[in-house]
């Protein structure tokens, strides 16, 4: 880990956000809540590094950002108890004893927010002890203890998707449909006055007439996109694939409210977030 400067620093924040996004998914057990959380974390990074010392292990510095970031938002959800664990034995950590990890960002769910950092940093990332250590503030004993209990846990049962009613299965075939048919015009009649399109990492947009040009570009383009509606971390979307290349692919999600589209997140700018998403088809 270089020391940083202030040369290229926005350049290097963005090589490092399929990393961050792979660890803040996995904090969050879902890929959409960890991009969040990757926002987040970079706006903090941008802020606190105006005012930093020189910072000479900058991934630490970031991943410790994100960390926080990650354990503020996992708070104000109330979705997790943290459970700091004591230190334990040692369990031997070399990549003979790494435990067969499901890389999908809800099997860390079961996992607390302390057994959580060190499996991924060091199972997912390929961090050592001791740079895990540095990250998390923390002892290499600590680490070792937590990791171990984490990969114990890992062996729970997967979670099972959240249950889609009908009308939602509907609205998302009806959408696949449409935009499979090209029929854009069709899809803006159903944006709200107040629809937001967020394309990450950077695209917003507000209200029909300035998110309905959304569509027009996706008329421009010369990849035939074909949607299928499927479960996203266990909730529903849209799976977003190239008939020619099966393996290019990425997510858009639709919020409903009366029978019209009220948001869009699309994340065609942000394919990394497919890097161990768990995906089932609807």
């Amino acid at each position: 880990m270089a020391e940083l400067t202030d040369r290229g620093f926005e350049e290097w924040l963005g090589g490092m956000r399929p990393r961050l996004h792979s660890f803040c998914g996995r904090m969050m057990g879902s890929a959409i809540d960890g991009e969040d959380v990757v926002q987040e974390a970079l706006a903090r990074a941008a802020i606190a590094y105006g005012h930093s010392t020189p910072i000479t292990q900058p991934e630490a510095w970031l991943f410790r950002i994100a960390r926080n970031a990650a354990i503020d938002a996992l708070r104000q959800r109330k979705a997790s108890n943290a459970e700091m664990g004591d230190e334990g034995e040692d369990p031997a950590a070399d990549s003979a004893a790494r435990a067969e990890v499901t890389l999908g960002f809800t099997a860390f769910l079961p996992l607390p927010p302390p057994q959580r950092a060190s499996v991924v940093l060091i199972d997912v990332l390929g961090y050592s002890l001791a740079e895990t250590a540095t990250i998390l503030e923390t002892s290499v004993a600590a680490v070792k203890a937590t990791l171990h209990r984490g990969r114990t846990r890992l062996a729970s049962a997967p979670l099972q998707p959240a249950p889609i009613d009908e009308q939602e299965k509907l609205r998302l075939r009806a959408y696949a449909d449409l935009f499979n048919a090209r029929r854009f015009d069709a899809l803006r009649d159903l944006l709200a006055a107040d629809v937001q399109l967020l394309m990450p990492p950077g695209t917003r947009r507000t209200g029909k007439s300035d998110v309905s040009l959304y569509y027009t570009r996706y008329s421009e383009v010369p990849v035939l996109w074909k949607m299928e509606p499927a479960f996203v971390d266990g909730h529903p979307g849209l799976l977003a694939t190239d008939p020619g290349n099966p393996e290019s692919r990425f997510l858009v999600l639709l919020k409903w409210s009366d029978g019209r589209i009220v948001g869009i997140r699309d994340f065609f700018f942000a394919r990394y977030v497919m890097d161990g998403i768990d995906i089932a088809r609807i």
